[in-house]
């Protein structure tokens, strides 16, 4: 069976963040928070990335991020831009917002053939979430995914975050996906504040949706169809999206697709505002101190084995190198089993 690909969104502006957070180094050697999901994904089966981007910061993009992968494996890239629309459609020519995620998404329409999975290129997932979702993806079932993530484990302390707030059948498949865009915690309560500014609890253990999905190529006639809708509906007002989010639930609520929900124990961290990034990087640090990751993720730069251009599955040792040639090769994670990072951040 074809290996997945991976379909990176990191077209976003990082308003709040205040910067290009895409490129921004987090790693002891430069590493980016892309780096840790690329080489998460490739240990997991991952087979090509497809990158989502903006033609402004391409140049800059190619060359912190995307010239490390390409001797790896497939790098494609593709642009979101405002005028990437189905034939016909029209929009107010004063937008300058991006469509949202779900358009993010159909960019990849005419460059992926094969089951995918979709990431945010800001955020950690961890190591559990892409091994969960590449054996899904290459598992030969027709169902989507999403990984579900527990919502105490992925809050912001400097800010409210937006997250997907999802029900579920006990068989454990998704029935809808509540955008909830102000959840904050002030460390012994959490709550979201809906549009009228009123307030509302939250436990805390609720299963959220991360944006880390699992989708086949027959996602994208879907999207193509609803954002035609959305367009004819929403699309002269400047700040409406085109979410992801709402198209699964279309889907499911019409019963034209089933969304396998994937549980991860795996603690989320990101860089939503600028004062996050010295706990990414300590996170960053703690991992690796445990074992989790090398100290340079990508060892000599030429691969992660002297001489090699494939990144070795979790503690596996090739048997041509000695274990002194080896750079930092991480721990096993067996299916099944929860990481050492699987416990809430600190």
């Amino acid at each position: 069976m074809k290996k997945p690909s991976l379909l990176v969104l990191a077209a976003g502006a990082g308003s709040r963040y205040g910067g290009l957070k895409q490129i921004d180094p987090v790693g002891p050697n430069g590493e980016t928070i892309i780096d840790y999901s690329v080489f998460d994904a490739i240990r997991a089966g991952f087979g090509k990335l497809v990158f989502v981007i903006r033609r402004d910061f391409e140049a800059a993009f190619r060359q912190g991020v995307g010239s490390r992968f390409e001797r790896r494996l497939p790098v494609e890239y593709v642009f979101q831009e405002l005028g990437k629309l189905p034939p016909g459609l029209a929009f107010n020519s004063t937008r300058k917002k991006p469509w949202g995620t779900g358009h993010a998404v159909l960019m990849g329409a005419d460059t992926i053939a094969e089951p995918f999975g979709v990431i945010n290129g800001d955020d950690f997932y961890g190591a559990h979430s892409f091994q969960s979702l590449g054996r899904q993806l290459q598992s030969g079932n027709s169902d989507f995914a999403m990984v579900g993530f527990v919502l105490k484990n992925t809050l912001s302390e400097f800010g409210s975050v937006a997250r997907g707030v999802c029900q579920t059948t006990p068989d454990g498949f998704l029935q809808s996906v509540v955008e909830l865009t102000r959840i904050t915690s002030d460390g012994s309560s959490i709550k979201h504040f809906d549009e009228a500014g009123h307030e509302h609890p939250l436990e805390g253990t609720e299963t959220v949706s991360l944006n880390m999905w699992g989708f086949t190529p027959a996602i994208f006639p879907y999207l193509n169809e609803q954002m035609v809708l959305f367009l004819q509906t929403r699309g002269q007002n400047d700040q409406a999206e085109f979410f992801i989010p709402s198209v699964v639930n279309t889907l499911i609520a019409s019963q034209a697709v089933r969304v396998k929900v994937l549980p991860t124990p795996d603690s989320w961290f990101g860089i939503t505002y600028r004062q996050d990034r010295p706990r990414v990087l300590a996170n960053i640090r703690r991992l690796i101190s445990q074992g989790e990751y090398p100290e340079r993720l990508w060892g000599d730069l030429q691969g992660a084995l002297p001489g090699s251009t494939t990144v070795p599955q979790a503690g596996q040792m090739p048997p041509t190198y000695s274990p002194d040639q080896c750079v930092g090769v991480p721990k096993v994670l067996h299916e099944g089993a929860s990481p050492s990072h699987a416990s809430p951040v600190e």
